[in-house]
């Protein structure tokens, strides 16, 4: 096995909303996310060791949210929600994606928006070439704040081949453009549990 992933390609893309509905916002407010396609070292065979794809996770982890802090345009702290997605093409397994986005993702995640208590929320699939994922977003800091539950679609033209992993990391620079479904806000989160 290589040192590294074999990667084929970097993807990164910023979404904007100025309005929503019949109302227009007077900032818009911005998601971003990066993704990279890689080689998925254990297609077509069963395997109990996955530390690879752990220890992968870590370096494209800060990679990947460094890029989309950057396309957001916002100095780290300023990050209020995250999430992150991985697909998985044909040859694969969905084991696959929780060995790149679990046990080692999250340190390199937080590390690069300036912390973050809350739980970071995921998706997996098993995906083809052009396949969509809705990456979950939440704030970062405390998990009910209900302003900020969302998601952002990410899908690439050619991506995942069968022998391939996508994997997403996406942030945002604010909640839904007109929350107004009250619970918890950001003003009343204590920041002890990553709850509340």
């Amino acid at each position: 096995m290589s040192a590294g992933p074999e990667v084929r390609k970097l993807y990164v893309v910023l979404e904007e909303t100025h309005a929503d509905g019949v109302k227009k916002r007077k900032i818009p407010l911005r998601k971003a996310a990066a993704a990279v396609v890689f080689k998925n070292p254990f297609v077509d065979k069963y395997e109990d060791d996955l530390t690879l794809l752990y220890t992968w996770s870590e370096s494209l982890g800060e990679m990947l949210t460094q890029k989309a802090v950057k396309a957001l345009g916002v100095e780290p702290d300023a990050v209020e929600s995250y999430g992150k997605a991985a697909i998985v093409g044909e040859r694969g397994e969905l084991e696959h994606c929780a060995a790149v986005l679990h046990p080692k993702l999250g340190k390199p995640l937080r590390d690069n928006v300036g912390g973050g208590k809350s739980i970071i929320p995921s998706a997996k699939k098993l995906g083809y070439p052009g396949a969509a994922i809705d990456v979950p977003l939440h704030f970062k800091n405390a998990a009910f704040v209900r302003t900020h539950f969302d998601a952002m679609e990410v899908r690439l033209p050619d991506a995942p081949r069968a022998d391939e992993l996508v994997l997403v990391v996406a942030v945002t620079d604010g909640g839904r453009p007109f929350p107004r479904i009250g619970g918890l806000t950001i003003d009343e989160v204590k920041g002890e549990d990553g709850l509340r």
